[in-house]
């Protein structure tokens, strides 16, 4: 059946200004590190992506070595363009990423300018697209100089190959260094992509500071701990869980995480939100936030995912007691 977008779709979802640019973000993006391989099913994925942009979710973030296997969600994502979004190219902001291990030999990975421009070369026919809004180095490169791979992601811009540079896991000094490398080439710094949840605060210690000072957006990516801020684990470990399969999470890191997780529960359940929707909304009360990156394996997961835009506001007390939770050892 013939994809056609609700005409409702902007109706409800709100849009942040990304640092010092043109660009706005929906306050929810959608990113398709899991459940959007080969190992999955790709109706299902095609229902999520359809749904999110029924919804207002204009922002689609992807990576070369997305899938399982590598690349596969840029093939799958690649039939959708293809079948369904084509008509819709210009309402969308499309985002891809490289530095991680792509393929063997010592081109495929990191931040060489050899590695950043075949890796978007070969996901730009992945994914049946002329180019991406926005193209990040997806983690620093110890070795090699930051000039060259700035000046990767500038000649990338030039090219037409992206509209928009940005980086992704750099530290706060590094993230200052990249900015003005690029701000001299002329191609700004859009975005940077933290990870940042309510177990995993980093940013705060240095790196928004630097973001807002130097204009630069800021999309964050495993808001939810990797599932542990949801009702997943309120009740022991699923078998199916990613904590049982060891899979970017491990079951001893939920049980020494539970009590801080059931009180967050609570705390979630007296504003009249899940836990999930009350760690999205918590990011986004700080308006450095521009957007923040959720995943989903079901249209019922993103549809609760996004009820956190119902209710962004905390009181003083809420905050206290959320900072209380937190700070307990």
């Amino acid at each position: 059946m013939e994809y056609q977008a609700l005409s409702s779709r902007y109706q409800d979802m709100k849009y942040r200004r990304c640092g010092k640019s043109g660009i706005q973000l929906p306050e929810i993006s959608l990113g398709l590190w899991h459940n959007f391989g080969n190992t999955d099913r790709f109706d299902v994925g095609r229902q999520i992506i359809l749904s999110a942009f029924d919804r207002g979710i204009t922002h689609f973030d992807l990576a070369n070595n997305y899938g399982p296997p590598p690349g596969s969600a840029e093939q799958n994502f690649g039939r959708m363009m293809q079948n369904d979004l084509r008509p819709y190219r210009d309402e969308m902001i499309v985002s891809n990423k490289a530095g991680y291990l792509m393929w063997p030999g010592p081109y495929g990975e990191w931040g060489s300018k050899k590695y950043l421009v075949s890796s978007l070369d070969q996901s730009l026919k992945r994914m049946k697209l002329d180019y991406v809004d926005i193209f990040y180095h997806h983690r620093p490169d110890p070795d090699t100089p930051l000039e060259e791979t700035m000046a990767a992601l500038d000649l990338i811009v030039r090219q037409g190959k992206a509209l928009y540079a940005g980086i992704s896991n750099y530290p706060a000094e590094l993230t200052h260094k990249a900015a003005a490398i690029l701000k001299e080439m002329g191609t700004p710094c859009l975005i940077h992509q933290p990870s940042y949840s309510m177990f995993n605060r980093w940013v705060e210690d240095g790196l928004l500071d630097v973001l807002e000072q130097d204009g630069i957006g800021c999309i964050t990516f495993s808001p939810l701990a990797q599932g542990m801020l949801t009702d997943r684990y309120l009740n022991g470990i699923p078998s199916d869980s990613r904590a049982a399969k060891h899979v970017f999470l491990t079951e001893d890191r939920v049980v020494l995480m539970l009590p801080q997780i059931k009180k967050l529960n609570e705390i979630a359940a007296g504003r009249g939100q899940s836990l999930s929707q009350m760690a999205i909304a918590w990011l986004l009360k700080d308006k450095r936030v521009t957007s923040v990156l959720i995943g989903a394996s079901s249209v019922a997961q993103l549809e609760n995912n996004l009820g956190a835009l119902g209710n962004k506001k905390f009181s003083n007390s809420e905050l206290q007691a959320i900072e209380e939770v937190l700070g307990a050892k």
